[in-house]
Parts: C-alpha cells; structure tokens; sequence
C-alpha cells in the first residue's frame, strides 16, 4: 500500500472535509451557549445540528439543500412529538412503532430520505433520554429546530465560498478508484496469478468505479450549475469525467485470453514489461487524481513513455526471433495488448493536460451532449409510496423489520436497570438495512467498534487529565468518526466510542466505568435485536431479487453490443445513444456484481443456484468487456471494413440475449433459435490466415495481407467472441430459470 497516496487521498478528500465540517457543526453551538451558561440549550443545539448533518451527503447543491431543510422540520416535529407523548409508556410505545414505520418507507424516495429519515429516528432516541414538561417541551423542540437551521445555514455558506470543491474531490476519488481498477488488472499478467481470484476482484473493484461515477455524474449534470458555467474550472471538471469514463471503458476492453498467452510467453519477460507498464499507468493516474483534488496541475506521464519504447523493442525483437506460421495469432494478441498500453498512456497524458488548464485545449474539446440523460432521476410521489406498501416491497419489509425491533428494544429497555438504555433503541436504529448482508455487516463492526471504542475511552482517561487535553482530543475523535463514517464504519465507531465516552464525563463526571458499562450492554442488547429481526422478521434474501438484476445486465448488454456492432454492417450510431447504452451496460453489471457480493454474505442455506449465478456474472462482465474492445476498433476499422457479413452474428448474439431474458423472466421463446452458425466472417479469417501463412513460408515478412489480418482478424474474433459469450448466457439463463 502506498501510504504517501493514501494519506494525501485522505486529506483531500471530501469525507474529512464532511468531518470537519459537522465537528464544527455540532461543536460551535454548545461552546459558544456554554459561554453564556446554557449548556443543556447549547447540547440540544447541537443534537439538532448532529441529526441534519446526516443529510448533508455529497450531491447537487439543491438536492443537499432540500435535504436538511426537510430534515429540520421532521427534527422539530418528532422532538417536540416524542416529548409530549413520553410520559404515557404505552402511548410512547404506539409512537415509536409508527415513526419507525413511516421514517423508514420514505427510503422509497432515495438514499438521501433515507438519511432524513435516520435523522428523525435519532432526534426521537436521543429525546428519550430526558423528560421534559410544559413549555420546556416546546423549547426544547425549538433548540433543536435551531440547530438544524444553523447546520444549514453553514453548510450553504462553506459551499458558496468554494462551489467546485465537492465535484473536485469526488473526481479525484474516481480517478484514483480507476487507478486502483487499472492496477487489478495488471495481476492477469503475473505468471503466479490466480486468475478466478483477479476476476473476482475485478468485478468488486468495477462496483467502486461505479459509484464514485455515478456520485460525479450526479454533481456535475443533475443540477446542471456546473455544465452551464463558462469558467476553465468547470470545464475541466466536465472533460476530464467525460474522458475518464472513455478511459475506463478502454481499460474494460483489454480482456484477452490469458491463460494461452502466459503458456506461450512465461518463458519471456514479455508479459512482465506489460504488468510493470500498466503499474507505471496506474501511478500516473493517481497523480493526476491527487492532483485534481488538490486544484494543482499533474505532472506528465513521461516514465510510461519511456518504458512503453522500450517494451515495443522487446516484443519487436521477440518477435522477429519466434515467429512462425503457427504462432501468428498470439503475437498479434501481444501487439493488440501494446497497442492499448499505448492508447491508455496516451489518455491519459491528455488527462494530464487538462489539470494544467490549457485554454487551446479546453475550447478544442468540446462535446455536446444531453447530460439530464446521463444522471438517475428518483421519482418523488405518493404514488410511488403507496405502490411500497406490500410486503411484495423490499422497503415494506425493512419498516416492518425496523418498527417490530425497534418497539422490542423499547419494551426491554423498560425493564432494564441501566442509565442509558436508549443506546438500545440507537443501536437497532443504526444498524438495521434493507439487506441482510448490510445490516449483518454492520452488526459485526457496531459490536467490535464499540468494544475496542470503549477500551481505547477508558485508557485514554486514566492517562490524561486534563480538562483541555481531553476536550482536544474528543474534538480530534469526532473529526475521526464523521470522515470516516460513510467509508469505513467500523473505524468510525472505534472513534465514536471514546468521543462519546470523553463527551459524559467532560459534561457530567462522576463514575466513567458505568457508562463504558451501559455502552457496551446496551449495544450487545440492540445487536442482539437486531440480528434477530434481521434473520426473521419478513427477510428479503438476495436469490429472490438477483434474477432481476441479471435480466437488465443481459439487456443492457444487448443494447450496448447492438449499438456498437451496427457500427461494423455501415450503420454507425450516434454519439449520443452509443454513450447512453454503454452507460447503462455499466451500471447493470455493476449492479449485478453487488447483488452477487451481498448474496455470498448470506447464510449458505439462502444462497440458491449460486454457481450458475456466478457464472451469468462472470460472462456478463466478458460480454461488456469483449463490446468495450469492439467499440476500441469503431474508429477507424469500422468504416473501413463494414460489411453484411457482421450482421448474421449481430442477429444471432441477440437472439440469444433475447431468448435468456424471456427465459429469466419465466416467458416463452417467441424467435426460433438458429443453431446454424455464422460462417461468413470466419471464412475470410481462415483465408487471411492461409495467405499469411504461405507468405510467411516463402519468406515475406511483411505485406498488405498482414496489416489487413493484424486489422481485421480481431474485429471478426470479437463478434465470435461475443456470439459465444451470448450462447453461454442463454444455456445457464434455461438452467437457471429451472431451478429458482
């Protein structure tokens, strides 16, 4: 691990930005109301704006805007509800399971209502603490419709002072996931790799590249502030994501079979050159991720130029030494993989050059497209709510499982003599998700976090005494909990829990070892709830839901590999719906991928015909991967060899998607399947071959027949390629479809 990278990445990132900014957030009212002798105002002050600051996720500015101001009021409304119907147990009880019920379905509406809907869990938990009577009741609501406000109010007036930094940091995050991608793919050509293993982690790392796009795609096009705007830095934000995602495309197109080359060439160090320059490229690309988070220009990629020289002597002089009539076909696969090397370096450097603002290249590259396409619209409707509720609704079961815990938390924490048994209730809050392999996951690392948390608070208060050490050092465990609180939640829990273990006794003092004791129970209690209502309460397993998810990949693929195949029978399509269909390629197989990993987290007894899931996952990644390279040729080998004879295997690759998705579906096959296979391009491969062959016996090293095989025999291996990966589909979509 390159802790230089990782350190700089952090630092830059928007997730310590987030952490400063709620520490702040969250701090500033009760320093400042303390000072006036408030600090109970100060505390619920400071709750409020704790709860909003959930909802400040990164995205468009309106959509982050909207958020907590929705969040305030629900805060104010359910703080000032919990407070007049605490008193009365059994009507207290009836409230709970009600506010879990409606504050979990409106997840309909997004993740973002997701996270207004925790902060209204929240303010009701933590209300629970202390019973208040009266006027103190309103008060009370108020302070904490203050600190939402005044969450707000300075979250708007951080971003007005820097506009870009938000997209400039999640760019960065993209490129450096893309990088991380890149550097996976480098391990196909290590000699001792375990090549099931790299594809595995392929497709894990293809869900991360996934949401750090789909993040930008979100600040950079929904709102569209950014596109309209006419500055440098708007415009490189813009074309650096546009030729990011290219270059993302182009690393999923090199895929070859790497199992014959590494038996042709282990004895070389050939395949070594290709892992060491593609390492070279991913360094290069962190440079410029670093450097685009940071606002500076990167530096050029000059050490994969050099060794990209050196690399093509080799395999020219390898070359030269092997070659046989028997062999033509690896060493043009060896040239292609060079090639690409070459066309990634060169990207790349572009990307290079779009950090330094070059003006002359800012205005060549101009690209217009409709971006509102690009970006997911979440629908807001009550229609949309009512259509959720039925337990057919993943979201339906989730409220459910969420009020029946929640109420059972409640009902226990009555009867247990702790101080503060709401922990319970915020524990099952917390952690329970729509998905069992989430809520599961998080269960572990609430537990472990909470334990080491405590261990660390406890040591850290026998060692420091100091009233303004200790306030330093809780402010520092803050920053720590919320940056790493969407990342990596079991670190942040380790900071949460000392912080709020440092937090009790900076107010209140008295016996610390009490509330370690509280702390770590009452999270054991609510784990211990939650992993039941998880396990059985109306569970959503993830074999019921992933057949859907395999029919969108194998008809976005179809879509993707129809745009692009059309492209070689001389009917290209535009621009536009080329991107939108690779797009949405993407983003199924993506999405696949992940329901796959959140199946496999599942106890073995739900995880239903997972070998013949694994492999519609697998092939469906080789398909993308296989059109990802097809497209590569588009320009300008399209053109140049467009002819009918692509279309017979056009056709019968869709007809085999076609046939998988009906099948997926539980629908009867309305195409007959052809079984006649398409010769017509094979035919003109196994003449080029035959040609070369001969020439290479009488001694012609180089001719047209060469430059037309080394052009040509890929396109047609490709299409057959994709025919074979579309049948493959077909044969373990009818298998499949037998057995769930």
């Amino acid at each position: 691990m390159d802790y230089v990278k990782e350190y700089k990445s952090f630092v830059n990132s928007h997730y310590l930005a987030s952490g400063v900014r709620i520490t702040a957030g969250v701090v500033l009212p009760a320093i400042i109301l303390n000072y006036f002798n408030q600090l109970p105002a100060g505390i619920m002050v400071s709750l409020g704006a704790m709860c909003v600051s959930g909802t400040d996720n990164p995205g468009p500015i309106h959509h982050r805007r909207n958020g907590m101001m929705v969040c305030t009021l629900l805060i104010f409304l359910t703080s000032l509800a919990t407070d007049i119907v605490e008193p009365y147990p059994v009507l207290l009880g009836v409230f709970i399971f009600l506010a879990c019920f409606v504050f979990s379905m409106i997840g309909v509406f997004g993740s973002r209502a997701i996270s207004v809907g925790i902060g209204a869990l929240l303010i009701m938990v933590l209300n629970l603490s202390h019973r208040y009577e009266g006027w103190q009741i309103l008060l009370n609501a108020v302070y904490v419709l203050a600190g939402g406000i005044w969450y707000t109010l300075l979250s708007l007036a951080l971003y007005s002072i820097r506009p870009f930094k938000l997209a400039q940091q999640a760019l960065g995050d993209c490129i450096l996931a893309t990088a991380d991608y890149l550097r996976i793919r480098s391990r196909f050509y290590d000699k001792q790799a375990d090549h099931d293993a790299v594809l595995t982690q392929v497709l894990d790392q293809q869900i991360v590249v996934h949401q750090q796009q789909e993040l930008v795609r979100e600040l950079l096009f929904k709102g569209r502030d950014i596109v309209k705007d006419s500055t440098d830095t708007s415009r490189t934000l813009v074309l650096v994501f546009i030729d990011l995602v290219d270059l993302f495309e182009r690393i999923m197109a090199s895929y070859y079979d790497y199992e014959r080359l590494h038996k042709f060439f282990d004895d070389t160090e050939i395949l070594e050159q290709y892992r060491l320059l593609i390492l070279e490229l991913g360094r290069e690309l962190d440079d410029i991720g670093l450097a685009v988070k940071e606002g500076v220009p990167a530096g050029p990629n000059t050490p994969s130029r050099n060794q990209l020289q050196t690399t093509r002597a080799y395999l020219e002089k390898l070359r030269d030494e092997r070659r046989s009539p028997e062999n033509i076909e690896v060493f043009i696969s060896l040239r292609n993989i060079l090639d690409s090397i070459e066309d990634l370096s060169a990207r790349i450097r572009v990307l290079q050059l779009y950090t330094t603002r070059d003006k002359k290249l800012l205005q060549e590259k101009t690209e217009q497209l409709e971006y509102e396409k690009f970006v997911t619209h979440q629908d807001i409707s009550f229609e949309l709510l009512k259509d959720n509720l039925s337990l057919n609704s993943n979201f339906f079961r989730h409220s459910l499982r969420v009020s029946i815990a929640t109420l059972a938390g409640y009902i226990i924490s009555r009867f247990l003599p702790l101080g503060h048994s709401y922990w319970i209730l915020l524990t099952i809050v917390v952690i329970l998700k729509p998905a069992y392999s989430l809520s599961k996951q998080r269960n572990y690392q609430r537990l472990l976090g909470t334990i080491g948390g405590a261990a660390i608070g406890l040591l850290i208060l026998l060692l420091v005494k100091n009233t303004t050490a200790l306030f330093v050092i809780m402010l520092v465990l803050m920053m720590g909990t919320y940056s790493f609180l969407r990342t990596k939640y079991l670190v942040s829990v380790l900071f949460m829990t000392p912080y709020i273990l440092l937090l009790f006794h900076l107010l209140y003092g008295g016996n610390t070892e009490s509330i370690f004791a509280d702390r770590v129970i009452d999270t054991i209690i609510g784990s211990a709830i939650a992993f039941a209502a998880n396990f059985f309460l109306v569970p959503v397993w993830e074999h019921g839901q992933i057949l859907g998810y395999i029919t969108s990949a194998i008809e976005a693929n179809a879509r993707y590999f129809k745009t692009v195949g059309r492209a070689f029978a001389g009917n290209p399509a535009s621009i536009h719906d080329y991107k939108i269909t690779r797009k949405e390629a993407f983003v199924a197989l993506a999405n696949l991928s992940d329901a796959f990993s959140r199946m496999l987290l599942e106890p073995k007894n739900k995880q239903k015909s997972s070998r013949d899931i694994h492999q519609l996952v697998v092939v469906n990644h080789m398909l993308t991967s296989y059109t990802a390279t097809l497209a590569y040729h588009i320009n300008p080998l399209a053109a140049k060899y467009a002819s009918p004879d692509f279309e017979p295997v056009i056709d019968a690759a869709e007809i085999h998607l076609n046939a998988a998705s009906r099948v997926l579906q539980h629908e009867s096959i309305v195409t007959p399947l052809n079984n006649e296979k398409p010769v017509a391009l094979e035919q003109r491969v196994r003449d080029l071959l035959d040609k070369r062959r001969e020439e290479l016996r009488n001694g012609m090293l180089d001719s047209s027949t060469r430059q037309t095989l080394a052009e040509f025999k890929p396109v047609a291996d490709l299409f057959y390629f994709i025919l074979r990966a579309a049948a493959d589909i077909k044969k373990i979509s009818i298998h499949l479809s037998g057995e769930l």
